[in-house]
């Protein structure tokens, strides 16, 4: 039996919805995000840099209630920010610096889904060398 085994790779993130075409729309039209496929009624399926979304309708009541926080790496935070702001996504909490990690700064915002699920925006700001 191996023991070193360990999990790393995250293959997919489930996000519970409660009107699967509108949160469509909002990952795609909205956030820009690469729609690959839907299984309708209860599924869609979005390309995060190869990690796929799947926004699903709750299977079971048990399951109804708001997911992980996903946090999405930007290049640019303020842009970012103000992109998804003109495209009428809710900014929760505007671009804030977080922590000085040694070779660069970390920023974070956040923002609500379609379904008012709360994501973030996380940034790497290289410090001048």
């Amino acid at each position: 039996m191996a023991t070193n085994f360990g999990l790393s790779a995250i293959e997919q993130i489930a996000v519970n919805v409660h009107d699967l075409e509108r949160a469509t729309a909002f990952y795609r039209d909205q956030l820009g995000m690469k729609h690959l496929f839907s299984v309708p009624p209860n599924l869609a399926f979005f390309d995060c840099d190869g990690i796929r979304l799947m926004l699903s309708l709750p299977a079971k009541p048990e399951f109804d209630h708001p997911g992980s926080i996903i946090y999405f790496n930007v290049e640019d935070i303020q842009t970012a920010c103000a992109t998804l702001s003109e495209r009428g996504v809710k900014i929760e909490e505007q671009p804030i610096f977080v922590a000085d990690m040694g070779t660069y700064d970390l920023w974070l915002a956040s923002f609500r889904d379609s379904e008012n699920n709360l994501l973030a925006l996380m940034c790497h700001v290289a410090k001048a060398s």
